[in-house]
């Protein structure tokens, strides 16, 4: 199934369950595909909507980017559900979500795992230029690897991962990595003024595994959201989608 964003782009969904709407959206190297796990595990409770971010999967894209497109994707698929819902996202679309909420779409309940924000005491490396020119020279490998090095993996596991099939998934969506960096590049930090205007109930998870750096940028969006609540999930770390029984005792309860 489409929705039409407000630019023309279509945005390419599955709707799982039945049930209150929880619209999820993952980070980068994501698909629909890859939160399509927590879709099911949640489609006993809601209404779960898996989409493909605009450049990924079956969704279109347009010819410049903005993230404030990416906002209208979910404001058009909260439409098409009935004008609210509830949104989940997961690192850059943890931020995305928050990103709505502050915009003020129609969001009931708001749960972010891991936002990437950068803080004082973690800031991170500007690399979108960098990953751009070598999207543009044809060095996608270069570019994953890039990214993936901000993002704090260590050399020898980029290595390894050259070596896997996971490799030939990054790279064929290395050409959105731009897109993730300008939503949680080194700028992207848990603004309180910004994210204060979030009224939804909002609960934000950290992986009790991850690197700290990714635990502080969750702490500090919980700060900044009013009266948000914040979750730390043991044992659990950045690719908690691949474990998405682990969510969902914690998202049921929150979003019930």
């Amino acid at each position: 199934m489409n929705v039409t964003s407000a630019d023309g782009t279509p945005i390419a969904f599955e709707q799982t369950g039945a049930g209150a709407p929880v619209i999820l959206v993952g980070g980068a190297f994501n698909d629909r595909t890859t939160v399509a796990g927590l879709a099911e595990v949640l489609s006993g409770d809601f209404t779960a909507i898996a989409y493909d971010r605009r450049g990924r999967g079956d969704s279109g894209d347009s010819s410049s980017y903005a993230f404030e497109r990416e906002i209208e994707d979910i404001a058009a698929l909260i439409e098409h559900v009935g004008g609210s819902a509830s949104v989940f996202g997961h690192s850059s679309g943890a931020v995305l979500a928050l990103e709505a909420a502050a915009f003020g779409l129609p969001i009931e309940k708001l749960v972010a795992y891991e936002p990437p924000y950068a803080t004082p005491d973690h800031p991170r490396d500007d690399v979108a230029e960098k990953v751009r020119a070598q999207i543009a020279s044809g060095d996608r490998d270069g570019a994953v690897a890039t990214f993936l090095t901000v993002a704090g993996t260590p050399p020898e596991m980029i290595e390894g991962m050259k070596q896997a099939p996971v490799w030939g998934w990054f790279t064929a969506l290395a050409h959105t990595l731009p897109y993730d960096l300008t939503i949680c590049g080194p700028g992207a930090r848990a603004r309180a003024d910004h994210l204060a205007r979030i009224s939804a109930p909002t609960l934000v998870i950290g992986g009790g595994a991850s690197p700290e750096a990714l635990q502080a940028g969750a702490r500090a969006a919980a700060s900044a959201v009013p009266g948000a609540r914040y979750e730390t999930l043991a044992g659990q770390d950045h690719g908690v989608l691949q474990n998405p029984e682990t969510l969902r005792d914690l998202l049921v309860d929150f979003l019930k």
